[in-house]
Formats: structure tokens, sequence, C-alpha cells
């Protein structure tokens, strides 16, 4: 880790969702503490399944911390209703303030119209958009205007073009897009500005060599996105440099989005 101007010196961050080293919450996480700021670390393992990385929040906290980083790590399942207020004091409890929430989170489940079942959406508005809420809604109750508060939610594809085949994760992944604006321009009064992210096809290991080939051979871009990518975008928008910009969804896929355009 090597600190450019820690445009994020004396700042406190909590990402949720890192639960992988090679994912996009982790590159995240790396990007804020370069940058200087203190960052609580989410994962909740359980959650990635067969492509989980056991121990990996661990080490990335120890491999940052040996590199002079601040950083706490707490494993909670934000399915639980309670569990958004309890990252946020955790947050202050462990560096006395908290300014930025990355709702980096996600749950995803490939479920079409035909198998779609109330547990599974009940579920993943529960994880994807309640949890999210309820974030933004402790953040926003305990911070102290004129910091420059900073929340970042995440979006997927579901508006460039059609997912039949995981209805329940764009259902909730759609939510966080709307509500963005409106959430936006509640928080603004208070320093805090509130920005989307669709991240696009990004290389985290879900997909094979073949498919990210194809992916290359149709994004503009020449490429899939990575966790890198994101990280920069979320850095910059985290940073005094956007105070000016709130309310809007940002797709950092080069060039994939114009496709359904």
């Amino acid at each position: 880790m090597t600190l450019h101007d820690a445009p994020l010196a004396g700042r406190v961050a909590l990402v949720t969702g890192a639960s992988r080293r090679s994912a996009i919450g982790a590159a995240i996480v790396r990007r804020l503490a370069a940058d200087g700021a203190a960052v609580l670390v989410h994962s909740w393992a359980p959650a990635d399944g067969d492509r989980s990385d056991p121990g990996g929040t661990d080490q990335l906290v120890e491999e940052l911390r040996a590199a002079g980083g601040r950083l706490v790590h707490v494993s909670e399942d934000l399915a639980h209703p309670d569990t958004p207020a309890r990252l946020v004091a955790a947050a202050r409890d462990a560096f006395g303030r908290l300014d930025i929430v990355i709702a980096n989170h996600a749950r995803s489940i490939r479920q079409s119209l035909e198998e779609l079942t109330a547990a599974e959406v009940d579920l993943t508005y529960a994880v994807n958009t309640r949890a999210t809420l309820l974030l933004v809604q402790e953040h926003a109750a305990q911070f102290e205007a004129g910091r420059g508060g900073r929340v970042i939610v995440f979006t997927s594809g579901q508006y460039h073009g059609v997912m039949p085949a995981e209805l329940p994760y764009i259902a909730s992944k759609a939510a966080l897009r709307e509500l963005t604006p409106t959430l936006a321009a509640h928080l603004i009064g208070r320093g805090i500005t509130v920005n989307c992210v669709n991240p696009g096809p990004n290389d985290t290991g879900y997909a094979d060599a073949a498919a990210w080939a194809q992916v290359a051979g149709r994004n503009p871009g020449g490429r899939a996105s990575t966790p890198q990518d994101t990280a920069r975008l979320v850095g910059w928008l985290v940073s005094d440099e956007a105070e000016w910009v709130t309310g809007q969804v940002i797709a950092s896929d080069g060039g994939w989005s114009t496709l359904g355009a």
C-alpha cells in the first residue's frame, strides 16, 4: 500500500461485502486504505457459497495493517435487521466517527419467473435493499453535518438489458438505483452525497475464461471490468473533489452499457 497524498486522511469508511480478496469489496478497501482512510471492513463468508475465500478478509486486513493501515474486520449477516446499526456502531467504537458508507454487499441467486419463491424474494430484498436503506439511515442519524459525508450504493445492469434468470437480484438492485436521487436530495442538506455505481460485467471469479473472452469481444473497451476499475471510481466519488456530485448512477464498464442504449 502506497499513500498518494492521503486524500482521505482523517476519514472513516465502512465497506460491506468484502468477503473475497479477488472481488470488488476488497479492491475498494485497498483503495480507501491507500488514500488514508480508516476502514471498518464487513464480511459474511457464507453468502459466497462455493466461491468463498476462507480467512480472506482477515488476511486482507492483516496485509493492510502491516502496511500502516487502520482497519477492523466485523463479520455479520445483513439479512438480520439489526446488523446495519451494529456495523455503524462498530465503526464509531473503533475509530470515533464514520464519514463514508460503501454498501457493496449483494445477494445473488438465479431464479426465473417460473422458479421464483416468496422466501427468496424476501431474503434478497432484506439483504440488498433493506440493509442498504438501514445503513443509510443509521449513517445519517449519527452524522455531524459539514464533514463531507459520502454514501455509495451499487446497482447492476438490469436497466441496460434484460436479466430474466435473476429476478430477485435485479428487482432489489433496481430499487437501489431508483432510491439514489431521492436519498441524495434528502441528505445533501446535511452534507452527505449519495451516488450509485454500476460496475458492469466484472471479473471477480464467478465465470470462466471463455465467458470473459466473450465479454471482452463484445465490449467497446475490449475487456471486462475489474474490481480495480470500480475501486478507482469509488475512491474519487468519496473524495473532496466529488463534493458536488450526488444523486447519480454511474457505470464504470468500458462502454458495455452503451450496447443496450
